[in-house]
């Protein structure tokens, strides 16, 4: 609760919550028999949408998480009494409210690290596939729903084509690729653990080891390392973070910076005609793509947004289809 004497944060909180508990349970209302259609289980129910109510919130299967975009003037008591308020309008149980910082910028390399350390997962649906959410122990779950028309369109792109995830996470866009018929699909990632959650999600959509690769390590590393060898593809999704730092080497990635030397070592493994789908989640992204020696470039970002993220204030995502 908030503090004892200030019964004006009080009364301020209280009306916030009833209004974010109003608009969640009408929006709930709206999605949750559409998706079901659908089979799809996690969908965004508020984003920002009232501006002095700085939350997210999201469904997954019967969970609800529930972020705060932080300041430095946050107030510790306010994201549990949005949380209660959220949790009572929908009727989910506390023990399947989990409440989340979400922080802006670099924060020196420590934006989203570990919050928990439960290693429990639920299974979720999206269409026919499944994927592994840990809502615990991170501030990301394992599944980026902002991505569910871009993993569709690489899924009816990928028959016959081999396939390139890189940053690749917990492999979702490579179930979707072999789903859809890839003859192989490459994955790779630096993170141990997410490799690890892409063999779960793997395993759980029944796609074989053979021709379905998983590899812990470094992007730039990969693609040096599949042009020595002439490893090349014709498909390939290229989501990465905003900004990352290597601890053991101390190299540092920033996707203003980096972009353009990160897509031509991309065109380095790619074959002629094959396709990029490239992607970012950061807000302030000015594109340089001019001088990639390609045969089209083509933003394609409102086709890849679902109606659940669709919001006037932010674009959630940018994408760009790339022709080699």
């Amino acid at each position: 609760m908030t503090p004892a004497n200030d019964s004006a944060s009080a009364a301020k909180f209280e009306t916030q919550a009833a209004m974010l508990a109003n608009r969640v349970k009408k929006r709930f209302k709206h999605l949750d028999k559409r998706f079901a259609k659908q089979n799809i289980e996690v969908f965004r129910l508020y984003d920002w949408d009232i501006p002095e109510i700085r939350a997210v919130v999201d469904w997954y299967n019967g969970h609800l998480v529930i972020g705060e975009y932080t300041r430095t003037q946050t107030i510790p008591e306010w994201l549990p009494e949005m949380g209660r308020a959220v949790a009572e309008a929908l009727e989910v149980p506390p023990q399947k409210v989990h409440l989340k910082e979400r922080k802006a910028g670099k924060h020196g390399g420590k934006r989203y690290e570990r919050i928990a350390h439960t290693n429990r997962k639920i299974i979720v649906s999206e269409r026919d596939l499944k994927f592994y959410v840990n809502p615990w122990d991170y501030v990301d779950t394992g599944l980026f729903s902002d991505h569910r028309n871009t993993r569709q369109i690489v899924r009816d792109m990928a028959s016959g084509r081999d396939f390139l995830n890189l940053y690749c996470y917990t492999g979702t866009f490579s179930c979707y690729a072999a789903k859809g018929g890839a003859s192989s699909t490459t994955s790779v990632d630096r993170s141990e653990t997410a490799i690890a959650w892409a063999r779960e999600n793997f395993d759980l959509n029944g796609i074989r080891e053979t021709g379905n690769t998983l590899i812990q390590g470094h992007a730039f590393d990969f693609l040096e390392k599949a042009k020595r060898s002439r490893q090349t593809f014709d498909l390939a999704v290229v989501d990465p973070p905003s900004y990352s730092t290597t601890r053991v080497r101390g190299v540092d990635f920033d996707i203003l910076r980096d972009h353009p030397a990160l897509l031509e070592a991309v065109l380095g493994v790619m074959r002629k005609q094959g396709v990029i789908f490239f992607s970012t989640n950061h807000q302030d992204f000015e594109p340089r793509m001019d001088r990639l020696d390609v045969a089209e470039i083509k933003e394609i970002t409102p086709l890849t947004i679902p109606e659940d993220f669709a919001r006037k204030r932010k674009t959630i995502h940018r994408c760009w289809k790339i022709t080699v």
